[in-house]
């Protein structure tokens, strides 16, 4: 039987790149793995959370995988470098897209905006990361925790959400803006949203690219052609309840369906 390549995340955020993945390579077999009891990651401790962590990984491994992708930029900032060293099969872990944004940004002088979790951006990991490629102090943070949990909740109401990015914001210039980082893997369901209330001259990125490009060359896979099926997938949750793979599913046909 072929291994698979694991997917992680506390909830259905992680999809975003499991379906960036099944673009590039529709005759994968996958599994994906949501720590639906412990979801959200965001409002709890980091000690919690790699608990959490390192028990979901733990069952994971008990399935046939060839790599593990941590598809949370919390889990990542958390666990990564600790996980590689107990494990001998790849790990390839998530970060908000802030270097290509500052690069992107380079020649306008326009402003960086980071939307993450606020245990994501209290990370040394992540103040490191602007430390290093931000060398004219041009990336601002904001923490959005409600998006996650709507997310959770398949909450996509265009009025609620665009008005919640309007407040949220509200006090910013964002012609003085060049890109919007979307850190958490939860946020690019909200991209459509996203887009209507942003100037039309601002992009919006996030890390779900340079993560499933690191996955091909980690792996040696090369780009197929072709559909995927809802079949290369196997749902798997820490609940365990069935109600939970509905919801992978529900979250996945929506992506596919919005084209993010």
């Amino acid at each position: 039987m072929n291994k698979k390549i694991a997917f992680f995340d506390s909830g259905i955020g992680g999809l975003t790149v499991l379906h960036r993945a099944l673009q590039q390579f529709p005759e994968e077999q996958f599994i994906y793995y949501a720590d639906t009891l412990h979801v959200p990651y965001g409002p709890k401790t980091a000690d919690e959370v790699r608990g959490h962590i390192f028990d979901a990984v733990e069952a994971i491994l008990r399935e046939n995988v060839k790599a593990i992708v941590i598809a949370c930029n919390t889990a990542t900032s958390l666990s990564v470098k600790e996980l590689r060293s107990r494990i001998d099969i790849p790990v390839i872990g998530m970060e908000p897209a802030v270097k290509p944004a500052v690069e992107m940004n380079r020649e306008s002088g326009k402003r960086v905006l980071v939307f993450a979790t606020a245990l994501t951006l209290s990370q040394a990991k992540y103040n490191e990361l602007v430390s290093r490629v931000d060398d004219h102090n041009t990336v601002d943070s904001i923490p959005l925790p409600e998006l996650v949990e709507w997310c959770e909740q398949l909450d996509f109401d265009e009025d609620k959400i665009t008005d919640y990015f309007r407040m949220k914001m509200a006090d910013l210039d964002l012609n003085k803006y060049g890109t919007v980082v979307l850190g958490c893997t939860h946020y690019p369901y909200y991209t459509a949203m996203l887009r209507k209330v942003l100037p039309a001259h601002v992009r919006i990125i996030d890390g779900s690219t340079g993560t499933v490009n690191h996955l091909q060359q980690l792996l040696g896979l090369s780009e197929q052609h072709g559909m995927w099926t809802e079949d290369q997938i196997t749902f798997l949750s820490s609940s365990g309840k069935s109600e939970d793979q509905d919801n992978m599913k529900h979250a996945l046909q929506y992506l596919q369906m919005s084209n993010l």
